[in-house]
């Protein structure tokens, strides 16, 4: 049985790998700063440790006996947009933190596979007919916001410890990943799930306000595809970062319209002022496609799984 530690299980996406390293038969220690907000650990064991502190680092990676195969490091400090935008500093220091001592800490004791979790924000902002980047095209570097720099960095801390200790590392660019289980409100979610909670808030035939002109492309990646990712990148022999996104690309305004068919309402879109990140960006899936990866999951299949969810918190709040 291989076992693995899973940091950020107490967070939307890595408390649905756990469920997926389980699936294939891990034994799991989960560690994160806080206990998942919306569902019971599916981990083995689960530690409440913050990882900006190296003692507590090398406290995840202990076991009584024997050695971890595995550890994916999905844990940050982040959010949508809106807490993107304002807590600049915050998001530089406590992640570069995590990233460096938990990067060390995995390669100095001996760890022989480390994943961890970049973003598709170290790309620059794009227009949306532009060809699309290869993984390589990151740099020269000009990402739009503090959270892509601080990506940046991490990988290569990670890429720099995989060659001088031996240690294989995976690096996976995550794009807009949404699906039940995330935040939904707080200052925290990402669009979908803002967009959710908006059409679930108001009543038939009213108005929701979205930020920004609706104009903006994204794509939008359903959280099991994305765990799917994570787990065959890792046993993959694929070196350097890999963008894992879906390649339906949507306006905001799109979403807006599926969100609203998903809830069967009557419901118009008002645009305000707001954060809005880039206009689009456009990159490759191919590296990711080599190990036979693909996105199965429709963002109209995504958020009518989704919006129920967040329908059903919204209620219970009410």
């Amino acid at each position: 049985m291989k076992r693995a530690l899973v940091c950020g299980a107490g967070g939307f996406i890595g408390g649905h790998l756990v469920k997926k390293l389980k699936g294939e038969g891990y034994w799991v220690r989960g560690v994160d700063i806080k206990a998942h907000e919306f569902a019971p650990t599916a981990a083995d064991e689960f530690l409440l440790l913050d990882l900006r502190e190296w003692d507590n680092c090398r406290a995840a990676l202990s076991l009584g006996r024997g050695q971890l195969d595995e550890v994916y490091q999905l844990a940050a400090d982040m959010g949508g947009m809106g807490f993107i935008s304002t807590a600049e500093c915050e998001i530089m220091r406590n992640n570069a933190l995590i990233n460096v001592n938990m990067t060390h800490a995995t390669a100095t004791m001996g760890v022989s596979r480390y994943f961890f979790s970049s973003s598709v924000c170290v790309y620059r902002d794009m227009k949306p007919d532009e060809p699309e980047m290869i993984e390589d095209e990151a740099i020269p570097a000009n990402p739009d916001n503090e959270y892509g720099w601080e990506k940046l960095y991490a990988e290569r801390v990670a890429m720099a410890y995989g060659r001088n200790f031996g240690m294989n590392v995976r690096i996976a660019r995550f794009n807009n990943c949404y699906g039940p289980e995330g935040a939904w409100t707080g200052g925290r979610e990402k669009a979908p799930a803002a967009i959710c909670r908006k059409v679930a808030e108001v009543q038939d035939g009213g108005t929701i306000e979205v930020w920004g002109d609706g104009k903006a492309i994204r794509s939008y990646t359903y959280v099991s595809d994305m765990v799917e990712g994570i787990y065959l990148l890792t046993q993959s022999d694929l070196e350097g970062p890999v963008n894992i996104g879906s390649s339906q690309r949507v306006s905001v305004d799109a979403l807006v319209a599926t969100v609203i068919e998903a809830a069967g309402k009557n419901i118009k879109s008002r645009h305000v002022d707001g954060p809005v990140g880039v206009q689009s960006r456009n990159f490759s899936k191919a590296r990711i496609r080599s190990t036979g990866w693909r996105a199965r999951t429709s963002l109209k299949e995504g958020i009518s799984l989704t919006y129920p969810w967040v329908e059903a918190q919204v209620n219970a709040q009410s």
